[in-house]
């Protein structure tokens, strides 16, 4: 509520309403009148007071008619009635349709500034409430989708998030397949303000082309095979919450300059339409490829790129974070038995030092499978390293530079050679081997993918 409280001021006499005005402007208050019932109404629709003082005895729609119709549009919007005829019965109507006080005239002007303040008083208040009951619930269901790890580069990461989670900046996590992108982007929707809206997600690289174009903007009737009515899109869908777009790197030229649109204008055309439509959403895009490697191959626009890239989050793979695995194991077993209504499940020590030597290359996702796959098998309170898919507890040492070296070999060739001596020195953490050889992760990422090193 503003500190200048606004309060609408309905009457059929011109006179009262001139003389409200001045006296409670000069009270402290913000006064807007509405001479007559239906006046009052549209006034109340687009001017949502922070209180409302109106006759009850106005021809067509009357005090009472205001008093429902301020109801629904906000229960915590304060009424105040006044009448030149004062009867029981119209008192007792006013109080249990839910007016804050009955008044009548003629009264004090000190009277009247003293409910009016009262009603001021009374609606800071329950705003007060709603919003810290709001805040709690937002903390609330934060707290439930936070994301587990205690490493330092996952940790960071999520610092970032949180600090960014209140503004209305765009956001784009980059990370392998797996390592949380759409947890971290629900995590940023619960902490921001928009938390009470919805959270859609969609990955764009599930859909054909012109099924993705419907489904992101809409269409009108008629602008395709089978377009037999209009279809709202996602984008108007999530109106006053946030959007989650999986996979950015997949979608079409075409599409991303649609997409651009809607960042910068803030308004989706529909397939087949011509008139644009306002949205109202904040956009949180990721993807596990290398978007400056697209952009050197022209598959993905730059102005779209800086667009989304306004505040970047990397997310580390599980094999950078290790210390995660025991923390991780330990929810996702606690999820899947309650899921399959079974007693609690622990790693047995065999099984722990199994799923700590495991690199996962499929990340969390494949580390919350391995388990599913692990409980089902299991008999008893522990989960036993055999329970495992075999590709967990079967791996082979091998030694990560070849000892022999090829005759004139080629650059590719000495490129994988010197990356992997890096990586060998750095004991095989990813993230201090991009930091020597001066690129970026997500680059050495796709390296070691091309020289099928990438689970190492």
């Amino acid at each position: 509520m503003q500190e200048r409280p606004s309060i609408l001021v309905i009457d059929d006499e011109s006179g009262i309403l001139d003389t409200l005005r001045i006296l409670l402007r000069k009270s402290g208050f913000q006064p807007e009148t509405a001479q007559g019932g239906k006046a009052g109404l549209e006034a109340m629709r687009s001017l949502s007071p922070d209180i409302v003082l109106a006759d009850i005895r106005m021809p067509q729609v009357s005090g009472i008619d205001v008093l429902a119709a301020a109801r629904d549009q906000d229960p915590e919007m304060p009424v105040i009635l006044m009448t030149a005829q004062a009867s029981l019965q119209s008192a007792i109507q006013a109080v249990n349709e839910g007016a804050f006080y009955y008044i009548q005239k003629p009264f004090s002007n000190d009277d009247l500034v003293a409910i009016c303040r009262r009603a001021a008083e009374y609606r800071a208040l329950r705003s007060e409430n709603k919003h810290l009951r709001w805040e709690i619930r937002r903390r609330d269901r934060a707290t439930a989708v936070t994301p587990i790890g205690k490493a330092k580069c996952f940790t960071d990461v999520l610092a970032l998030a949180e600090q960014v989670a209140p503004t209305e900046s765009t956001v784009l996590i980059q990370g392998e397949s797996g390592t949380g992108k759409e947890v971290v982007a629900r995590y940023i929707h619960e902490l921001s303000e928009r938390s009470a809206g919805p959270f859609f997600s969609i990955n764009c690289g599930a859909l054909p082309e012109s099924l993705l174009e419907s489904e992101l903007f809409g269409h009108v009737k008629g602008s395709f095979t089978g377009a037999v009515r209009d279809k709202q899109g996602m984008f108007a869908a999530a109106r006053a919450g946030t959007f989650f777009l999986d996979e950015i790197a997949e979608m079409k030229p075409s599409t991303q300059v649609k997409l651009l649109r809607v960042l910068q204008e803030r308004e989706a055309l529909p397939v087949g339409g011509t008139e644009p439509i306002r949205v109202d959403v904040r956009v949180i895009a990721a993807t596990n490829r290398d978007l400056d490697e697209e952009l050197r191959r022209g598959s993905f626009r730059s102005d779209l790129y800086y667009r989304l890239n306004v505040i970047a989050l990397h997310l580390p793979p599980l094999r950078d974070r290790r210390e995660d695995i025991p923390l991780l194991s330990e929810s996702f077993l606690r999820r899947i038995t309650e899921a399959r209504g079974e007693a609690p499940k622990s790693l047995a020590a065999a099984t722990l030092d199994a799923v700590m030597a495991y690199d996962w290359p499929g990340n969390v996702r494949e580390l919350e499978n391995a388990l599913e796959h692990a409980v089902i098998l299991s008999h008893g309170d522990f989960v036993e390293a055999a329970a495992l898919p075999e590709r967990v507890t079967a791996r082979k040492a091998e030694p990560l530079v070849a000892e022999g070296v090829p005759q004139n070999p080629t650059l590719e060739t000495i490129e994988r050679a010197y990356i992997l001596w890096v990586l060998q020195a750095e004991g095989g953490n990813k993230t201090r081997t991009a930091e020597v050889l001066g690129i970026d992760p997500s680059t050495l990422y796709r390296k070691l993918a091309r020289y099928d090193a990438d689970a190492i």
